[in-house]
């Protein structure tokens, strides 16, 4: 089953400034790997995802509505080079 997804305004922008579909993200969401995890976030814990769509690869900001079948998706962008490491999973150190 798929969960719905509920997508923010910045998520949107971010979608449309880095030129990614719906489809995209939802790839990155259920095939991809939770490289981060913000467990105390609020209103919800948020994870961090990284999956390679098209060749690039992408990050994706969400998080779970406890008690609904919806993922909402906070943000989404193509990690930095220059501040994650090769694999694009591990943030370089300042």
């Amino acid at each position: 089953m798929h969960r719905a997804l509920v997508f923010s305004g910045h998520a949107v922008l971010r979608m449309a400034h880095r030129q990614l579909s719906t489809s995209e993200v939802r790839l990155v969401l259920e095939h991809g790997q939770a490289i981060a995890t913000y467990p105390h976030d609020t209103p919800y814990p948020r994870r961090l995802v990284l999956a390679f769509a098209g060749g690039r690869p992408i990050h994706v900001v969400a998080a779970d509505r406890p008690g609904t079948d919806e993922t909402i998706v906070i943000s989404v962008y193509e990690p930095d080079p220059d501040q994650w490491n090769e694999t694009f999973s591990v943030r370089k150190q300042p």
